[in-house]
């Protein structure tokens, strides 16, 4: 499942990680990639231990985790800190997988990539190019989300960003190992829950809500690894 999720950031968060990212340290973003992947990036991250890199990357932690959308998509159970990126003309990332185990030797500790996201932290209408592009058996879908908005998508994807021809792409990028491994289970799971919030909205809390909400705990037990 691939999710687009609105306003994850609101004006006054996005500002503030804004004017975070204009005091940060930049560094080439190669160093946080993997050995194949190193051959296809092309970026700048913010320098992970800089004090203002670690501001921003807490408030996008939060606002993330905030969001009931997010939530219910994702059923995050540990979070990556956020890299913050910037692609400037010219600069890409190309073809790549992301590692399946991130973490390893680090004081929070290893974390198994379910769950991609990337959240777009500049206007579209200020740069060209630098889609994300993600592979599907369907082909290939594009997105340039606007400022504030994230999207979330399975770790197992072939992905790419395409070349910045214009203007500056800047975005918050993060992994998640979700309490549900599985993607096709995650995605019943978040249709039961917005099935059951649509019946509570226009029904209340009857016997069609109780058994779409029994029918959705009993999944959840089922499903979920701690």
């Amino acid at each position: 499942m691939i999710i687009c999720i609105a306003n994850v950031l609101d004006a006054a968060a996005l500002g503030k990680v804004r004017a975070l990212l204009d005091a940060a340290r930049f560094e080439d973003g190669r160093t946080t990639a993997g050995w194949h992947a190193r051959l296809v990036k092309e970026n700048r991250q913010a320098a992970r231990r800089d004090p203002a890199t670690r501001e921003a990357a807490e408030i996008v932690t939060a606002a993330l985790m905030a969001n009931e959308v997010f939530r219910s998509a994702v059923r995050p159970l540990r979070m990556r800190p956020p890299l913050l990126a910037r692609y400037g003309v010219g600069e890409t990332y190309g073809t790549h997988v992301d590692d399946a185990v991130m973490g390893l030797g680090e004081p929070e500790g290893p974390l198994r990539t379910d769950v991609a996201v990337t959240v777009f932290l500049a206007d579209p209408a200020t740069y060209e190019g630098g889609a994300l592009v993600i592979e599907d058996p369907a082909g290939e879908q594009d997105f340039r989300l606007g400022a504030g908005d994230a999207i979330a998508y399975p770790a197992t994807t072939l992905h790419r960003v395409e070349a910045v021809t214009a203007g500056e792409r800047i975005v918050a990028v993060t992994w998640v190992q979700s309490l549900v491994r599985d993607p096709a289970k995650r995605e019943i799971l978040f249709d039961l829950e917005t099935a059951k919030r649509r019946v509570f909205a226009e029904q209340g809390k009857g016997e069609t809500f109780d058994l779409l909400a029994k029918s959705h705990a009993n999944l959840l037990r089922q499903w979920v690894e701690t």
